[in-house]
């Protein structure tokens, strides 16, 4: 059994006590989630029906908000959400003094470079003008995209908080246009290029299977920071029930669902790339304990 709710934003929500939240009991047969609409409760809506081969019932809830679905699972009135990436997440915390943890990655919706006036970068002259979200994350991930093609150098440790500033090869003398996300797609007929996250291109009309020049892989730094995420309560991320939760989302007949449903938009976070996630992270800090010693 499922159930896809939407929930009413206007007026007070009403929490429950803030304080600690304890481990589910073994026994609870019920799911309560807290996403975004697309393509996280479309995706939640068709893992209810694998959860219930198993015997848990599903309900999610969707917000359109990126707050109240945080704060509804720090209070205990969810058990998880599903909307957002780790830095996110941790910027979250940070700022709102929550316990949220990351219980396990989906999905992640890659950058592409779309056609504009151009169609292959092959094409690409001197001075050309290509347009990029004006951001931070977007940008820096947007700029890391160009430089994957060959098309810029960033500085060295730029990074996921790489801007323009940091551009110290630029062959071509492309003109990098920085706009709003949401007007990127809008100039597509005046640029050589416009680089775009999924929601975007899908609201632009692009597939990103079919129009994308190039996008992010799932090996890409950019790809492996922000996967979306189930987010718990701290604590929570191995009870019997979450741990459904996410073996659903990641089974093999979701992936399939996701790839055939999204056109590349979306794309499942695999076993190995997590694996590879989790081996950089290692490495990085032995590294970092080498350096301390």
């Amino acid at each position: 059994m499922k159930k896809l709710v939407a929930a009413a934003l206007t007026g007070a929500f009403v929490l429950s006590s803030l304080s600690s939240v304890s481990v589910f009991a073994e026994d609870d047969k019920t799911i309560t989630v807290a996403a975004s609409a697309t393509p996280h409760a479309e995706i939640l809506e068709k893992a209810a029906d694998v959860l219930a081969e198993q015997g848990y019932t599903l309900e999610v809830t969707v917000f359109d908000d990126y707050v109240q679905p945080n704060e509804v699972v720090e209070s205990g009135d969810f058990d998880a959400n599903y909307f957002q990436h780790i830095p996110y997440l941790d910027s979250f915390n940070a700022e709102k003094g929550t316990h949220l943890v990351n219980a396990g990655g989906i999905h992640y919706e890659p950058f592409g470079i779309y056609p504009g006036t151009k169609s292959t970068l092959d094409e690409l002259a001197d001075g050309d003008a290509v347009a990029v979200p004006n951001d931070t994350t977007n940008e820096a991930r947007a700029l890391l995209l160009l430089q994957d093609n060959g098309l810029i150098t960033l500085a060295e440790g730029a990074g996921l908080e790489a801007t323009v500033n940091d551009i110290v090869e630029n062959p071509l003398n492309l003109e990098i246009v920085e706009l709003e996300a949401a007007q990127v797609a809008r100039v597509a007929p005046e640029v050589a290029f416009v680089v775009l996250n999924g929601n975007y291109a899908l609201e632009a009309g692009f597939s990103v299977a079919k129009d994308a020049v190039a996008y992010e892989k799932s090996d890409s730094e950019a790809a492996k920071t922000y996967v979306n995420v189930i987010a718990v309560y701290e604590g929570n991320e191995n009870s019997e029930k979450i741990q459904a939760l996410v073996a659903a989302l990641t089974s093999d007949e979701l992936t399939q669902y996701i790839n055939d449903t999204y056109d590349g938009a979306v794309i499942p976070f695999t076993a190995e790339t997590a694996a590879d996630s989790a081996a950089e992270a290692v490495s990085e800090e032995s590294a970092a304990e080498e350096v301390a010693a």
